[in-house]
């Protein structure tokens, strides 16, 4: 996942300094805040000659006609317009370079983008655009994995309220982007800060039951289904299992790909003459819904093996989601 650094939540030190320190530290963006204020072009022009990193600009505006001709004058890699601001139909000349973003805050369902879905990317704001320093609304977890579901070919940018931990769960989710401010240059130093929020984590504010994929979008079969159901399931999960689970939602085990490779071996290649329960795993590894970021790190060391997956149970050993650590990978691209 890219950092993309709020160069103006640095409120102790002129922009050259700041913009100086984040190259240092290999910042992988600068992300530029354009309240209808023209004259961030100007500085946009002077980090041109100080470093080459990309510009992410975001600008909130009624008429986004009146920012074209400064895009095209001075080009950057990422521009965003924020959807609830706009007063006029909101078209991006062609001859505007740089990847095209629509930035929304938490209440705008994620529906906004379907008019703009020749851009490239979404902006997701956590907190409320302008104030720096504000916690993360969980509900936008949600919002990340229904745009990825509806769009999984654009990227989701994220800005507000992202530490350390939720880094960890947006780098998790395949996030591609999250802008930081305030906490980036409110810790010790621009290093130490980097490396929380791409590497370590700090004390939880979030369970597991935030971030989860939730049970109704999870694959899952009951106890009776046929084979065909069971690679159906897994087909449609793409995610390489399916859960198996009783009437009660009571998780009964796991049916992966390894598990169904491991039948065809036992039967010369006829799954039809196993059941469901000779197929799965009984035993799956599983992590509560109440566990903590940390709890979850914790338990995922102790195995001395990758962790794909991880089965979500409550204090009943109900199912009620699945933890998948696929878009680690994805969010790195």
């Amino acid at each position: 996942m890219r950092i993309s650094a709020s160069i103006y939540s640095d409120k102790k030190r002129e922009l050259s300094e700041t913009i100086r320190d984040l190259a240092a530290h290999h910042v992988d963006l600068l992300h530029v805040d354009c309240n209808d204020d023209p004259s961030v072009f100007e500085d946009i022009s002077k980090i041109r000659n100080w470093c080459t990193i990309p510009i992410d600009l975001h600008i909130i505006t009624k008429t986004p006609s009146n920012y074209f001709d400064l895009l095209r004058t001075v080009p950057v890699e990422y521009v965003t317009f924020q959807v609830e601001d706009l007063e006029e139909e909101l078209v991006i000349p062609e001859d505007i370079t740089g990847k095209k973003g629509l930035a929304i805050i938490t209440p705008t369902p994620v529906e906004a983008f379907d008019r703009y879905s020749n851009f490239d990317f979404i902006l997701i704001m956590a907190t409320i655009p302008g104030q720096s320093g504000g916690v993360f609304d969980a509900v936008n977890f949600k919002k990340i994995r229904d745009f990825q579901q509806k769009y999984p070919s654009k990227s989701v940018h994220v800005d507000g309220g992202v530490n350390g931990e939720v880094s960890f769960i947006l780098r998790n989710m395949g996030v591609h982007t999250s802008v930081s401010g305030s906490y980036l240059f409110n810790a010790p130093s621009v290093g130490h800060a980097l490396m929380d929020l791409t590497k370590r984590t700090i004390d939880s504010q979030f369970v597991v039951k935030d971030f989860m994929i939730p049970l109704s979008e999870a694959p899952a079969i009951g106890e009776a289904s046929s084979i065909a159901d069971v690679l159906q399931e897994i087909e449609n999960g793409k995610l390489g299992f399916t859960l198996v689970i009783d009437q009660s939602e009571t998780l009964k085990g796991l049916i992966s790909n390894a598990d169904l490779r491991k039948s065809l071996i036992r039967t010369n290649g006829n799954l039809n003459n196993e059941s469901i329960s000779q197929i799965m795993n009984p035993e799956p590894l599983v992590i509560s819904e109440h566990a903590t970021v940390n709890d979850l790190l914790q338990q995922i060391k102790k195995y001395p093996f990758p962790i794909l997956y991880l089965p979500v149970v409550n204090e009943a050993k109900k199912a009620t989601g699945i933890l998948t650590f696929v878009n680690l990978i994805k969010g790195e691209i």
